[in-house]
């Protein structure tokens, strides 16, 4: 870390100190942000995510009869159907602790190919379908349960709701197996140490008492005065190295750690990303040598006791001679992620002061929400999407851009890709944003893409399966800084599938998420590309040949 960003996170723990913000914020002081302009009444009913250590312990008895009932009934298999918040961390504890009672899975993809999959899977062994959603309004989740329901009777449901929701109503008249209610002043992101996090944790034979515990220990510590404090500590530093230009923040794990940078990342994009600034998340970038980070980097790096990385260890260690930004955490036990959800909640809250934005709303969220929602209006009224023309297209592949984001027309779809890698500069990221199956094959050439752009242009890249990143990365996208250069992937499914009870399928539904999304962006003036694929594995593999051509001449210019 140099010297200059040291003394302002110092400075910054000082003023803290003088604030008496880590007594002010557990008071949940709402005016600590009063630079957002929001009431402080209005932030404070947010804050509810502070208490989850201690309140939730009440609830463990409860969880644990309800997790030994579903396995002595033969469920052998637990489904969460949610997005974002209801979804993240549940995928975390299935990775975490992959030895489970019973098998966890997550479905948080609206692709029709996934939801085929995921609905073969839940029907071939007796599962629990946990319906996940806060508003109990939430699109995805009710489509997913109206996909389930087809192959399984209501006794095979819960509902994971607030109270009095939609979703409520609908667990009672159809006599779902039962309702878990959360908090109604804990938002989405900050859940994890609610129901929302810890019944599928039940159910896959977590020990929530110690999860709690280890909870307890870290809020404890973050009572403490800032110099003291660790939440503290780290809010200050991803704050002070965002204003100071270093706001990629890119956290690296080992290996059973790694979804724990998918719950950060939402906590993390959606908290901050708005009123043009924010922090970018990037995980699960693949590694490089230091010399390929740029100065608008700063580090995290998490590591578990028995499941070390040499080559992170490593990496680490330069990193820090270079001179960037390195925070390093141990976690003794995979138990010990009920602290780091305390620990990060707090710096994500911490960072907000900095950065002087409110960290307890999605505004552009909702947005994306609306959007869809018109979309799927039209097609209801219409019987189609709306289909913009592209912009360039030929056999197996279309581009789609606003006429003035890329310049001059380009001749070939392989133009306009490295039309918009030209718009790439210093300080800028590439988020690639994938309507497509979150499966390995996609995945590893995806991750080629972003390796190759980072080391030709030494920029930082970001991954994100749609529709599941509108529900964290998709704020930062519109509402965080112009620093963004987007390139959207969406492509041909195999074969649609039917949503019961909607005139839409889950082709149509995916499709109106992809265009609302492209619009939304476009509105902004973002610098963003859309490329369809009629094959998906032939068009990622001349994708990627197309970038790699790209990045060629723009290394030799």
């Amino acid at each position: 870390m140099s010297q200059e960003l040291a003394e302002a996170v110092a400075a910054r723990l000082r003023a803290w100190t003088a604030d008496d913000v880590a007594t002010r914020l557990w008071a949940k002081d709402g005016s600590l942000w009063a630079a957002s302009g929001k009431a402080p009444e209005d932030l404070a009913r947010w804050m509810g995510w502070l208490d989850l250590p201690e309140t939730m312990r009440s609830r463990v008895n409860e969880l644990g009869h309800l997790a030994d009932a579903v396995r002595a009934d033969g469920y052998r298999r637990a489904a969460v159907l949610g997005m974002g918040g209801s979804s993240l961390a549940p995928e975390l504890f299935s990775r975490t602790f992959p030895d489970g009672d019973v098998t966890l899975r997550i479905l948080d993809s609206t692709h029709p190919d996934v939801v085929r999959g995921f609905r073969e899977w839940g029907a071939s062994a007796r599962t629990i379908f946990c319906v996940s959603s806060k508003s109990g309004t939430t699109t995805e989740p009710n489509a997913y349960h109206a996909a389930m329901a087809e192959v399984a009777p209501a006794l095979d449901f819960l509902a994971i709701t607030d109270p009095g929701t939609a979703l409520v109503d609908v667990a009672r008249s159809q006599e779902f197996r039962g309702i878990l209610e959360a908090p109604p002043d804990v938002g989405g992101r900050y859940s994890a140490l609610s129901v929302f996090g810890l019944v599928p944790a039940a159910l896959h034979g977590v020990d929530l008492a110690g999860l709690l515990d280890a909870a307890r220990r870290m809020a404890e510590a973050c009572r403490r005065p800032p110099n003291e404090n660790p939440g503290l500590q780290l809010g200050a530093t991803l704050g002070e190295a965002a204003r100071a230009g270093r706001d990629k923040l890119t956290i690296l794990t080992t290996p059973r750690l790694a979804s724990f940078g998918d719950w950060a990342e939402q906590l993390i994009a959606e908290s901050t990303g708005k009123q043009g600034t924010g922090i970018v998340p990037v995980v699960g970038e693949p590694l490089a040598d230091a010399s390929a980070y740029g100065t608008d980097r700063c580090f995290v790096v998490l590591s578990l006791a028995g499941d070390e990385d040499e080559s992170l260890d490593g990496l680490a260690g330069q990193l820090e001679s270079a001179g960037h930004p390195v925070q390093r955490i141990g976690l003794q036990a995979p138990l010990d992620i009920g602290a780091e959800f305390v620990r990060w909640e707090i710096a994500t809250a911490a960072a907000g002061i900095v950065l002087g934005i409110d960290p307890f709303d999605q505004p552009n969220v909702q947005e994306s929400k609306d959007a869809t929602s018109a979309l799927l209006q039209r097609y209801r009224e219409r019987g189609a999407l709306p289909a913009p023309a592209p912009i360039v297209a030929e056999p197996g592949l279309a581009a789609y851009a606003d006429a003035s984001a890329l310049g001059d027309s380009p001749y070939s779809v392989e133009g306009a890709v490295r039309q918009l890698l030209e718009l790439v500069r210093a300080g800028d990221y590439l988020a690639i944003l994938a309507y497509l199956p979150m499966e390995p094959p996609v995945r590893d050439q995806l991750q080629r893409i972003r390796q190759r752009t980072r080391d030709a242009l030494g920029t930082a890249t970001t991954l994100g399966f749609g529709p599941r990143f509108l529900h964290s990365t998709g704020q930062l996208h519109k509402g965080g800084p112009p620093s963004g250069v987007y390139l959207q992937l969406t492509a041909e499914p195999a074969k649609d599938l039917p949503i019961p009870g909607w005139e839409e399928s889950f082709g149509t539904l995916i499709a109106a998420q992809a265009l609302g999304d492209l619009e939304s962006l476009q509105r902004r003036n973002r610098r963003v590309l859309r490329v369809h694929l009629a094959s998906l594995e032939e068009g990622l593999d001349r994708l990627l040949a197309m970038v790699d051509g790209a990045l060629a001449g723009s290394v030799q210019a």
